[in-house]
């Protein structure tokens, strides 16, 4: 097999990757570097070796990684996000960028339901409540889902996948995407950013981590909608501006929020810092935070990587065949 007249492919792994992952890989004439414990700087020492990258989160492929890979040709990202990747001037030197988003969309949508469903009916708080002592019952009459109109910024692989799972709760869903266009359906409206912010009485964000997103929902985002709102994010933390949503919750713009994710976790989603900020939002009973599990199940673990080496597989396949 050639590619671009390489007699050999290989392709260094950084992060965990399954036995199955690699001898997918394998059966195909790849050779795979495992070394899942590497540091950033002696993967720019043998960058250069390599044909191919793949990574999860804390490996960050920035430019000077980049103009040392003097053979690499494709890299892929096990998950969905491409933060830590550059991946304009990837692409720039002629470096095709993969990830895996279909890999764990149907597992971030089941979770933000579950958080929805929690946030709506007091579960956590009642349930903390009770391991107390507590048996409070119309201190936690719930709302129900039905009737009300639930707001989806981002309708990428996440968010279409939310609305599919919203249908049936006879809610009325309408979505926003600035970069998308005629994606409504019989089930979702599509909407501009000001009519969501209109009618939204739950607001769910399914967003990439960009410059354009950062603090996406930030205290003049939340002045600018109609009613209070509870907020939803699976995105990314650094979407959701902590100290603004504290205000909000504070002044009942914001009536409840559910959290998988978390602007004070570090680059690999590994660990966060307990800032007081962070303690502050904690404290409150009508928030909820799960630590980056949304798109983590057993499910998800194998089905990113089949998407993934298949969009490598063919990748190579195209360039051999040229």
């Amino acid at each position: 097999m050639n590619f671009y007249n390489n007699t050999t492919i290989t392709f260094l792994i950084t992060e965990y990757v399954s036995e199955n992952f690699i001898k997918k890989l394998e059966s195909h004439g790849i050779i795979c570097d495992l070394r899942n414990k590497i540091s950033q700087n002696e993967i720019l020492k043998i960058i250069e070796n390599y044909d191919g990258l793949i990574v999860r989160s804390k490996t960050k492929i920035d430019r000077i990684l980049l103009d040392k890979a003097k053979k690499l040709k494709c890299i892929g990202r096990l998950g969905s996000g491409m933060e830590n990747i550059d991946v304009e001037y990837a692409e720039h030197l002629n470096i095709k960028c993969f990830n895996s988003p279909e890999g764990n969309k149907n597992a971030v949508a089941e979770h933000a339901v579950g958080l929805l469903l929690n946030l709506l009916n007091n579960i956590n708080k009642a349930h903390n409540e009770v391991l107390n002592g507590l048996w409070l019952r119309e201190e936690n009459r719930g709302t129900e889902l039905k009737g009300k109109t639930v707001g989806i910024i981002g309708y990428g692989n996440t968010g279409s996948e939310f609305a599919k799972k919203l249908y049936s709760f006879d809610c009325k869903i309408i979505a926003y995407d600035k970069y998308k266009k005629n994606f409504g359906n019989n089930f979702v409206y599509e909407v501009d950013l000001t009519t969501l912010q209109q009618e939204a009485d739950i607001i769910s964000f399914h967003v990439p981590l960009t410059k354009e997103t950062h603090y996406y929902l930030n205290y003049d985002f939340i002045n600018k909608c109609k009613k209070p709102f509870y907020l939803i994010n699976t995105s990314r933390g650094p979407v959701v501006n902590t100290n603004d949503l504290i205000k909000a919750l504070n002044e009942k713009k914001i009536l409840g929020a559910a959290l998988d994710v978390i602007e004070f976790e570090d680059y690999s989603f590994e660990k966060t810092i307990f800032t007081d900020t962070f303690k502050q939002l904690l404290q409150k009973p009508n928030v909820i935070v799960t630590p980056h599990i949304a798109g983590w199940t057993k499910e998800s673990k194998i089905l990113l990587e089949e998407v993934l080496a298949e969009k490598i597989l063919n990748f190579i396949t195209d360039a051999c065949r040229k």
